[in-house]
């Protein structure tokens, strides 16, 4: 064989990962909350990006194409009706300087302009919580009852200690004793503190453990007797719902056992848990459906939730011709980046709209009878219908929301696993399944509690063909107690 130099035409195809195509994947899978704080980052760094304020009294606005309503069942049609075209050049355009002065008028009310100000309350943008008074944190809470509640200094810096030191359900993790020992004080003045501080609102904080902590609720109410002090002290069995035992623990019949459970129920066991906690944000869909005059399902993108950016053309063609060459450049830069994130916003509008109509034809079932008729559904199918990868799929559904007439949904929540039917019947949905599952529980009486063998039973013969273990993870994740469980608890001790 000779050794020497050649040259060799070789062919291959590779993949690049630039870094506008990193960006179209990222916007993809962003949430519509990550989308608007990743425009707001933009557009601080790109001078030539400014946001589309729609100008809503302008008479010749026209809403974007990819806000039209799309049918669900014309799944082909969805490219078409949020095509390339959505964000033209020309409609993207902001208003000429002249025009621009000639609708703007910045003595107007309500625009704050001018020396005097506005003297409407139009431009307002508060609302009534920027009014709201400031809620007082739970330490804050603590620290004006103790110091109303205790003169002396050396009380008031047990308090404070104690405060310091509490958990965010409201319990001391120290031992009594260790705080003496670090305060280097005696145990009793420890005690003497934390017994009145559990008094103080709300009610059970500073406790030790779960019994300590409902019993001075119990005490506040004055309903601490001594049958219910002898269940505080059988909290286990309680937990295991041996009401039997627990009956002749305490010396009391079945109604009266059956009201101290209730009593003890209405009773908070982290009274510091929900004082701090943060206020649920409600859910923005991202896309919106109702049902159309035919019988059809229309789609459309939530305006709320889109983010609508504009290139600012004009400020380019009267900029550029006084720039440097290095000015001209970055001004390229700029632009093509802008160009290239509106293009992504779009695509990632067009997709999800796309997504969202195939998965909504696919679940038709479901949505006009409900979830018993939840389809089982893969990544995959919905891949293959819209012709895209199962990888942009899952990143299009997660963190994606649609507002349907039977309630807001991940679009997530519509793939689930498939669990074959008996005798070659068609396969069921997992989720389905499980709402069956509970409401076969929620059915029952005390002489008819199902065991997770006479479920297997029961879902057999509706044509589901499922195994004991999977009844049993079901009704685990369901949070649905065994039927050794539920029969204590439903039946009626004599």
């Amino acid at each position: 064989m000779a050794i020497g130099p050649r040259l060799d035409l070789r062919q291959s195809q590779s993949l690049v990962m630039t870094p506008q195509l990193r960006q179209a994947i990222k916007l993809l899978q962003f949430t519509n909350i990550e989308v608007s704080s990743f425009i707001e980052e933009e557009i601080e760094r790109n001078p030539l990006l400014e946001h589309d304020d729609g100008f809503d009294t302008a008479p010749l606005e026209r809403p974007a194409l990819d806000q039209l309503p799309v049918k669900a069942s014309e799944t082909g049609d969805v490219a078409d009706a949020v095509s390339s075209d959505t964000l033209s050049s020309e409609a993207a355009a902001p208003l000429d300087q002249a025009e621009y002065a000639e609708t703007y008028d910045p003595g107007s009310p309500g625009d704050g302009g001018g020396r005097g100000g506005s003297q409407s309350f139009d431009g307002d943008d508060r609302t009534i919580d920027d009014f709201a008074e400031k809620s007082m944190t739970l330490r804050e809470h603590l620290g004006e009852q103790l110091r109303h509640s205790f003169h002396d200094a050396t009380e008031r810096l047990i308090g404070a200690y104690l405060i310091a030191l509490l958990e965010p359900s409201g319990r001391l993790s120290t031992k009594p004793d260790a705080l003496a020992t670090a305060l280097g004080c005696p145990l009793a003045d420890i005690e003497a503190v934390r017994a009145r501080m559990m008094r103080f609102d709300p009610v059970g904080m500073f406790a030790v453990d779960l019994r300590e902590c409902l019993a001075v609720q119990l005490a506040e109410k004055n309903r601490l007797d001594p049958a219910m002090a002898r269940m505080l002290d059988n909290l286990e069995l309680l937990g295991r719902r041996d009401i039997r035992k627990l009956m002749a623990i305490c010396e009391v019949d079945a109604a009266d056992i059956h009201d101290m459970i209730a009593e003890i129920r209405r009773l908070d066991p982290k009274p510091g848990a929900t004082w701090d906690a943060q206020p649920l944000v409600p859910v923005i869909p991202d896309v919106l459906m109702r049902p159309g005059t035919e019988g059809e399902w229309l789609l459309e993108l939530n305006p709320e939730t889109m983010p609508r950016v504009l290139v600012n053309q004009t400020f380019t063609a009267r900029v550029l011709p006084r720039c440097t060459r290095d000015e001209r450049q970055f001004l390229a830069e700029k632009l093509q980046t802008a160009n290239w994130l509106v293009k992504s916003l779009q695509q990632r509008a067009q997709t999800i709209l796309k997504v969202s109509a195939e998965i909504i034809r696919q679940q038709d079932g479901f949505f006009r009878q409900g979830i018993g008729y939840l389809r089982p559904l893969i990544l995959r199918d919905i891949a293959d219908a819209v012709e895209m990868h199962e990888s942009t799929v899952s990143r299009v559904t997660s963190g994606k929301y649609i507002a349907t007439p039977r309630g807001i949904y991940e679009l997530k929540y519509f793939f689930t696993t498939a669990i074959a039917g008996t005798y070659g019947h068609e396969s069921h949905s997992a989720e389905a399944v499980r709402q069956r599952i509970r409401a076969m529980v929620n059915t029952e009486t005390a002489e008819t509690i199902l065991s997770d063998d006479a479920i297997v039973i029961a879902l057999r013969r509706e044509g589901v063909d499922i195994a004991r273990r999977t009844v049993a993870k079901y009704r685990d994740a369901l949070r649905i107690p065994s039927s050794v469980q539920r029969k204590r608890e439903k039946a009626e001790p004599v």
